[in-house]
């Protein structure tokens, strides 16, 4: 046998430069896939077993840094058997974006959204599903991101970027063909209600697009979007519709949304200070100072008083547990007003829209309050409302939506409205308005949004989570008003031909949203089935109030006229 003359640590060195060669080939493999992206790698010298780092990075989309996962390939030598073994592990690395404080919130109390869109034509899903791939998931980075978890922050979650599987999101459900034969509006209310019973699978993107492809008394066809309220607010699904569609009438364009309002009131503009050798108007400006000071005082008693101890009456809305069951079965039963009605009311009551939807809830609760009770007393019952205010600058509302306003913005305000029967329809929407120009001349919203999220920063979301179920639990109803676009929309290829939002997840026995669509308002509300069995009947009161009220608007309308 011939005796091997070579060094011997010759076998050891060549072994090492196959490793590093099969390392370049594996990492040139990893380049291959980034397509265009930047591949930056550290690779560890000879000799040493410690993680090779590959972070990748697009160029910026909209303005978002679409950061991608690093892979950390470890790689290990066994020296005692003189070979080599390579371990790849795929550990994420944190996302661009933290979950904000209100995000927070929802996360932790349960809150999801639930959308429900008809449709005018027949679901064509082949088309729907190439919608969303190019328009809503591009505009929309949190359809494409998870919440994870980051212990190295103190165990506060951030949105991760994660691959999007369409088949795990949009669902096409088998209902009983009897049901829908039978009823196909309470066919669509059963399915929609049986949602908010299904958990939602956390290792995906919190949204699902259910549809629904069956004719309905209002639409041909139904698509239903629920997601995770964490994900966003209703004015950013809002503006995700309206700029990943086109206006029906004119698909080459935009649909348009209604001009922004010329906000009034202290909270939006505060009165400049006037020269100090004006006296008279000096004096005004610090009396209005003093009166802003007055109010917000008093509504942060109040506020305080309503988490510690202080709890609207027992009536027949309020759930008999006093919201203890986290979750209970909804029913969302919805009804289209016109808006032409509305504006008539506004105009002669020189008021808002939100001022005369406030007093058209507080009419029709009186209704059904004083029928199903059959209490005939016409004593006043003051409760509370839980009413959801958009914290976005007037200005983010352009009459074209070309960008999608993401997360959630919110805060809140406690609005009082009575239950009683008065003589004039008219004054339950001047009682309204008299409450709302009393909350704009305070900064209860602005104090609201500010400590939330002080406390869900220095104490924790448990804390500031508790602080707001107990705000729910002790008011009656919550109350919303979202806007949407001005003109009918075609989104994803399919015409809507109607549109209406709501939430699950909230304490209270009854929710009430509203929501523009074209010349028509959306009124939706979301019901304990067991505590409203009868929950198309106060639809019945909300449309009938609304026709009593709009009646004696034009009839006070024209007395004005002849008195002028």
């Amino acid at each position: 046998m011939e005796r091997d003359t070579r060094h011997p640590e010759e076998p050891e060195v060549a072994k090492r430069w196959i490793l590093r060669l099969k390392t370049i080939l594996f990492l040139s493999i990893l380049r291959s896939k980034a397509n265009s992206s930047d591949v930056m790698v550290a690779v560890p010298s000879s000799g040493e077993s410690r993680p090779i780092y590959i972070t990748r990075t697009q160029p910026q989309v909209d303005g978002i840094s679409n950061r991608l996962p690093t892979c950390h390939i470890e790689v290990t030598m066994n020296a005692g058997s003189g070979g080599r073994s390579v371990r790849v592990s795929a550990e994420t690395e944190w996302s661009e974006e933290p979950m904000s404080p209100t995000g927070r919130l929802m996360e932790d109390t349960g809150v999801h959204i639930v959308s429900v869109l008809g449709l005018g034509i027949p679901v064509n899903l082949p088309v729907f599903r190439a919608g969303i791939e190019t328009e809503l998931l591009p505009r929309y980075p949190r359809f494409c991101s998870i919440q994870v978890m980051d212990d190295s922050r103190g165990g506060k979650p951030r949105w991760v970027r994660t691959k999007v599987n369409l088949d795990d999101h949009i669902i096409v459900p088998m209902i009983d063909p009897a049901a829908v034969q039978c009823d196909p509006d309470k066919a669509v209310e059963d399915y929609v209600a049986s949602l908010s019973m299904l958990p939602m699978d956390r290792r995906r993107p919190l949204w699902e697009f259910h549809l629904l492809d069956f004719p309905t008394s209002e639409a041909t066809s139904t698509m239903v979007l629920r997601l995770h309220h964490s994900i966003g607010d209703g004015m950013s699904i809002m503006t995700l519709y309206v700029a990943s569609s086109r206006s029906t009438a004119d698909p080459a364009r935009l649909p348009t949304m209604p001009p922004p309002p010329r906000r009034t009131g202290e909270i939006y503009q505060l009165q400049p200070r006037p020269p100090l050798s004006s006296g008279k108007a000096l004096l005004a400006w610090v009396l209005w100072y003093l009166v802003l000071a007055w109010h917000t005082l008093v509504d942060c008693v109040l506020l305080v008083a309503t988490i510690l101890f202080l709890s609207d009456p027992r009536t027949m809305f309020m759930r008999p547990d006093g919201g203890l069951e986290a979750h209970r079965r909804k029913r969302f039963v919805h009804r289209n007003l016109s808006l032409d009605d509305v504006k008539l009311i506004k105009t002669a009551v020189k008021c808002t829209i939100n001022d005369v939807l406030v007093g058209v809830t507080s009419a029709a609760l009186s209704r059904y309050y004083f029928r199903m009770s059959g209490n005939i007393d016409t004593k006043r019952i003051c409760l509370r409302s839980f009413l959801l205010v958009n914290t976005r600058p007037v200005s983010c509302r352009q009459i074209y939506v070309t960008k999608v306003e993401t997360g959630n913005r919110l805060s809140s305000l406690i609005c009082p409205f009575h239950i009683a029967l008065h003589d004039d329809p008219l004054e339950h929407i001047r009682k309204a308005k008299r409450f709302m120009d009393r909350k704009k001349s305070s900064l209860e919203v602005t104090i609201i949004k500010v400590a939330s999220e002080f406390l869900v920063k220095y104490f924790g979301v448990k804390a500031g989570a508790s602080i707001l179920r107990l705000l729910m639990k002790r008011t009656t109803i919550i109350f919303s008003n979202v806007v949407g676009p001005a003109e009918k929309i075609t989104l994803c290829g399919h015409p809507v031909v109607s549109m209406g939002c709501s939430v699950y997840g909230q304490p209270q026995a009854l929710t009430m949203h509203y929501q523009n669509y074209g010349n028509t308002v959306s009124i939706t509300l979301a019901v304990d089935e067991t505590q409203f069995p009868d929950c198309h009947e106060l639809l019945d009161d909300l449309v009938e109030s609304i026709r009593l009220i709009k009646d004696a608007a034009s009839l006070h309308t024209i007395s004005s006229v002849q008195s002028n």
